[in-house]
Parts: structure tokens; sequence; C-alpha cells
């Protein structure tokens, strides 16, 4: 691993997103776009669970079209390009650092719209910390996950469709811990108790940063 390495890349996609600010207003407008569809939707209120499910569903699709870009917005002569300057391992770090900063950000965006228009009743009980906490961790755990299965649709030349395909049956048992783990914290539930699924989550953010650093470099080289 090389840390200056990483820095330079890191600072390479902040200037991508700075000249492509687009990208940015995209993914805010839909995020604002779903929980405005949900806010007309129920405007009689939610239950505790169906406001959690809700959040995670939108944020769920959000993280999609956040990082479907990860390994889209270079051509085969940039990819080239970039081959031949950094190591794979230092390239894929980057980026799921990158994106998982994108993602804790996106997601506490998410978490104040919802609150806004959909309503906070739910989180009035909450355990305010344990339920940010998976809320970072969800989006963290998204951003890993999804990176990784960017690298490899846009490997196979088909990137949205197959990122789709692949993504979602890989994300569904995080999505189910991120959920269990959130509800009850927002039921107020201690963490003695809903600390198991909090280390289930990080232990499966670590598990695919360690394959991405393992696998890229072989899909790199391809």
């Amino acid at each position: 691993m090389k840390p200056r390495e990483i820095a330079a890349l890191l600072r390479m996609e902040v200037l991508l997103d700075l000249r492509q600010k687009h990208a940015w207003g995209g993914m805010l407008l839909y995020v604002v776009s779903a929980v405005y569809v949900c806010f007309l939707a129920v405007k009689g209120g939610l239950g505790t669970a169906t406001w959690n499910a809700l959040f995670w569903i939108i944020l769920l699709f959000a993280a999609f079209n956040a990082l479907a870009r990860s390994f889209q917005r270079e051509d085969t002569g940039r990819q080239l390009y970039l081959y031949t300057l950094a190591d794979p391992r230092s390239v894929v770090l980057a980026r799921t650092l990158y994106n998982a900063a994108t993602m804790t950000v996106l997601s506490l965006l998410s978490l104040l719209f919802f609150a806004l228009f959909v309503g906070s009743e739910a989180m009035e009980q909450a355990d305010l910390p344990q339920f940010l906490g998976a809320v970072v961790l969800g989006g963290i755990g998204f951003a890993t996950v999804l990176t990784l299965i960017s690298a490899i649709a846009a490997r196979a030349g088909n990137g949205l469709g197959l990122m789709a395909i692949l993504g979602f049956p890989i994300v569904l048992p995080m999505l189910i811990a991120v959920m269990r783990a959130s509800k009850l914290a927002l039921d107020g539930v201690a963490f003695s108790v809903n600390g198991k699924y909090f280390l289930g989550l990080a232990l499966l953010d670590l598990i695919t940063v360690l394959l991405a650093w393992m696998l890229f470099p072989y899909l790199w080289r391809d």
C-alpha cells in the first residue's frame, strides 16, 4: 500500500467531481425527489418500522445511482494511462475511500431531508448515536460493496445493467443487517443488545475492502 499514491488519487477524484458538479446535483435531486414522493404518499404518518424501511430503500437506490459511475467515467485510453501510473490496489482503495466519504455525506443528507419531509416522530424514542452510527456504517457498507461491483461490471463491458444484476443480491445481507440495527436503535434498545449487528456491519465492510484489495489487480490487468 502506498499512502502518497492513494492521497494523490483521492485528490484526483475530488478534482474530477469539482469539474462535474452536475453529478452531486443529480444525486441530491434523486434523494429529494424520492423523499418528496414518499411524503405525498404517506401524509397520514408512518410507523417506526415502515419509516425505517422507506429510508433504507431510498438510500439503497441513491447509492446505486451515485456509485454506478465509479469506474464508468474513464474510457479505455484513460484507464490504460492510469494503469501505467498507479498501482491497482492504490486505485481501488482510493476510490473505495472516496465513495465511502461520498456515501457518508449522502446518507446524512438523505436522513435530514427524510426527517424534514416525512417527519421525525419515529426518532423521538431513538438512541440517536446508535441510529446515526447505523446510518454511517450502512452508507460506508453500500460504498464498499458497490465500488467492487462497479469495477467488475465496468471490466465486463456492461456497466449499469450488470451492476444492478450483481449488486442487489450481494448488498441484500448488508441491507437486512443495517435495517435491523437501525430499527433497534429507533426503539431505544441498548447497545449491549444491538452491538452484534454493528459488529457484523463493520466486519462486512472490512471483508469487502479486503476482497477488493485482493481481486482488483486481476480485474485491472485483464
